[in-house]
């Protein structure tokens, strides 16, 4: 297996069919790949959580673009399976039921990346790894990824994988930004060492990292009541603070500084980031580079917010 190329950004799906509908979606998805982009991320169960959905909603509108624009050959494709609960699990009937049901709902017959969305202790690897195995000797998978996994238990799939012979586990998709680090004590070292790329969601902190949100403010947003425990995190407005000098030097927005500085982190290939709007995607595409000394300055106070980690 190879890993793709992702350029230099990963669009979120899970704003579709939630606060992004068809139309919005379709419009979206033009504009994205107008900028350049090319490498989306979605989910089956992306977005069970929105009031009205059931959840497959995402992959139903990507699908539909793909086949309305016929452009399904220059789009890099990332699906999970785990945590919906219409087809939850890593058993392997699961897996196959829930890639198919997937496919059908994207109107294509293969997958880029395909995701464990989460582990399953209630399942032995080998068993898992077997049936995402088959999936890439189908021709229908190119590349296989672990999301939300322990180091522990990705280093055990990698041996398994590696010593019966099996497609393993190459891209890494945890929670990971400027103010949300855990990801860096374990599980980047063992992706340094495993040679395993990390493509990051929540990438720009629900929103917190684009500088809309400040003390005081208040933000007509889906995300905004998840907003205090960032801005009450030991040097996260001071961070904000830096944030704003960088980009005004810089002079691209602040979260152009915040994605930067994850593209330059160890491990990661590219950050995944959702938009709800034309305007949202501009951002994404700004071109910085960091120097060291700028690096560091946003480095000096950690935050390891405990937010729950559910969609990026």
């Amino acid at each position: 297996m190879s890993v793709p190329s992702f350029g230099p950004i990963v669009l979120g799906g899970n704003v579709f069919g939630w606060t992004v509908h068809r139309d919005e979606a379709f419009a979206l998805l033009d504009a994205f790949v107008e900028k350049g982009g090319h490498a989306i991320d979605t989910a089956d169960f992306y977005p069970s959580w929105a009031p009205g959905a059931k959840g497959g909603e995402s992959e139903a509108i990507l699908g539909a673009w793909m086949k309305a624009r016929k452009n399904r050959h220059a789009i890099t494709l990332v699906t999970k399976v785990a945590k919906w609960r219409e087809q939850p699990g890593l058993s392997p009937a699961n897996i196959v039921t829930a890639f198919e049901r997937s496919l059908r709902r994207l109107q294509t017959d293969h997958v880029d990346v395909y995701f464990a969305h989460q582990d399953d202790a209630k399942v032995e690897q080998i068993d898992y790894l077997r049936a995402f195995d088959a999936l890439v000797k189908a021709g229908k998978v190119r590349t296989l990824g672990a999301s939300n996994f322990t180091p522990a238990r990705l280093l055990s799939a990698r041996r398994i994988a590696r010593d019966e012979g099996l497609a393993a586990f190459e891209i890494s998709q945890d929670r990971y930004n400027l103010v949300d680090r855990a990801f860096e004590a374990e599980m980047r070292p063992t992706l340094a060492r495993e040679g395993i790329v990390e493509i990051p969601y929540w990438s720009l902190a629900s929103g917190f990292l684009t500088g809309k949100y400040r003390p005081g403010i208040a933000v007509d947003s889906a995300r905004a009541e998840g907003m205090e425990e960032y801005l009450d995190a030991p040097g996260n407005v001071e961070r904000l603070l830096v944030l704003d000098r960088l980009a005004e030097e810089h002079r691209v927005s602040v979260a152009a500084v915040a994605l930067q500085w994850l593209r330059q982190q160890p491990t990661v290939a590219a950050p995944i980031a959702s938009a709800r709007t034309i305007e949202q995607l501009a951002p994404l595409f700004e071109t910085v580079t960091l120097s060291d000394t700028e690096l560091a300055s946003l480095d000096l106070h950690h935050s390891r917010s405990g937010l729950c980690p559910d969609t990026p």
